[in-house]
């Protein structure tokens, strides 16, 4: 690993920026939710740039289909030093305890699968209808609450498109729209109406994409006002858009959402008198 990958991320830095933004973030419409530009180093994120896989070069996991046509990777080992090294930072206590500062959120947890996560990438044509994520993490049984997304993309021009579009819970139109430019980090609120996505077909030049970091974090149990049954990804039809088809890749079960609303001290007190009636 060479010298320039050995960044550590401030905890100085990260709490006056999260006494900066905490307030607009609370307060932001058409959910909570905060763009931060000049977020890292820009040597970090230009030695990332340099070695992001092309198209061609990794089994990417692709998505063609009638509400994504995308790239992802969320494997370690399909990714350079310098963008792992990054990663394990921010799944840090450091860096977990901005996120709870400047969002409210007591108790994030990382996820170390970068699960929807890690490299993303959008060729020209490509898009992301406006969608709810998955709220619930099949490996780590834990709520999904917050999302992090760095853009690394250089020259980013208007007329390019690939805005990351924020649209309110009426689904009636759209309050903000993000330009993916370098080195620009949003965060928000995951919930079941927190309707987002790159929706227009990209219009960058052939060979150019859109490339961005997506982490996700998580906690065990959420407010109650924000409970519902675990579900994937919910596609929504903007106005004057065709009806899409719902992505269902979870395959959430009755059991597992049973499973979800009861407490986990109650499911290992079932585990340990089920072991002592086999003894």
């Amino acid at each position: 690993m060479n010298t320039t990958s050995m960044f550590y991320v401030e905890a100085d830095y990260l709490n006056n920026l999260a006494i900066k933004y905490r307030t607009a973030y609370s307060e932001a419409q058409p959910f909570p939710h905060i763009v931060i530009d000049n977020f890292l180093p820009e040597f970090i994120l230009e030695g990332i740039l340099k070695e992001f896989p092309k198209v061609d070069k990794i089994d990417w996991q692709k998505f063609d289909a009638a509400a994504e046509k995308k790239l992802a990777s969320k494997h370690e080992l399909q990714m350079g030093d310098m963008t792992r090294f990054l990663l394990y930072q921010l799944n840090s206590s450091v860096f977990i305890n901005f996120l709870e500062n400047l969002t409210g959120i007591d108790g994030l947890i990382p996820d170390p699968h970068f699960e929807g996560g890690g490299l993303h990438q959008i060729e020209r044509g490509g898009y992301l209808k406006i969608h709810a994520d998955f709220n619930w993490h099949r490996k780590l049984r834990l709520d999904r609450r917050l999302n992090l997304l760095i853009y690394l993309n250089k020259n980013w021009q208007e007329e390019y498109g690939g805005h990351l579009e924020l649209w309110d819970e009426q689904m009636s139109r759209c309050h903000k729209k993000i330009l993916p430019v370098f080195n620009r980090c949003v965060i928000f609120n995951t919930t079941d109406f927190s309707y987002h996505g790159h929706p227009e077909p990209l219009n960058s030049p052939e060979g150019q994409t859109r490339k961005s970091l997506a982490l996700y974090y998580y906690s065990n149990g959420r407010p109650s006002t924000e409970i519902s049954s675990p579900h994937s990804t919910m596609f929504q039809v903007r106005p004057g858009e065709h009806q899409l088809l719902q992505k269902n890749s979870l395959g959430i079960t009755a059991k597992t959402a049973i499973k979800k609303l009861i407490p986990p001290i109650l499911i290992d007190a079932g585990k340990y008198l089920k072991h002592k009636t086999k003894i």
